[in-house]
């Protein structure tokens, strides 16, 4: 069931904004590349935690792997759900002009933990998925989803654009973006188990 749900909202998500500029192999391949590199990384760093690493916190005001990971569930769902609400309106090629940043500077800015970024509240761990089995299972499927939709779609993802914070990107760097949040979150992870305090086992 979880497989076929996958595959119905892929192709739920490749409905939308048929037709145009096609991806090119490179672009195709990097991108789904890197979205299962940050997953595979993910799921390497906290396989065999226990219940006292996952929630273990260097400060009260800091997050823990288990909390990482739920903000990566949700982003991985609020992300996507953007990419599909810039696919329901038509391409616009005039509008590549106000894409200011490259790939390459989506993916810097991201994965920069030197650049601190406030979390929105929407974005912030709340234990809405339930227990740390179902937040994980939560951002699988919604990554698998992903790496699903990138290997097949035909979208024109270079001339549909989402407006962030930081400026317009296009439609393929938001899936830049969702892979990149997730490299920098593996980083802040390394950085949880890094600290002297981190329990053995």
């Amino acid at each position: 069931m979880k497989k076929i749900s996958t595959i119905l909202f892929a192709l739920l998500l490749m409905g939308f904004g048929m037709s145009g500029l096609k991806l090119t192999d490179e672009e195709r391949t990097m991108a789904v590349d890197h979205l299962q590199e940050t997953r595979d990384n993910l799921m390497n760093a906290i396989e065999g935690l226990s219940e006292e690493q996952l929630n273990f916190k260097s400060s009260p005001e800091s997050w823990s792997v288990a909390e990482c990971v739920e903000h990566l569930a949700i982003s991985e769902k609020m992300i996507g759900d953007m990419l599909k609400g810039t696919l329901e309106s038509p391409a616009n090629a005039d509008m590549r002009s106000e894409v200011k940043m490259s790939d390459a500077d989506i993916l810097a800015m991201i994965t920069n933990r030197d650049q601190k970024i406030k979390t929105a509240e929407a974005f912030e761990p709340s234990g809405k998925f339930g227990d740390f089995d179902e937040t994980l299972e939560a951002f699988e499927e919604a990554r698998e989803t992903h790496i699903e939709y990138m290997k097949e779609t035909e979208d024109d993802l270079r001339n549909h654009f989402a407006q962030m914070p930081f400026g317009t990107i296009d439609a393929y760097q938001a899936v830049l973006f969702m892979s990149g949040h997730t490299a920098r979150h593996n980083a802040q992870i390394a950085e949880i188990m890094e600290n002297p305090d981190f329990p053995e086992e």
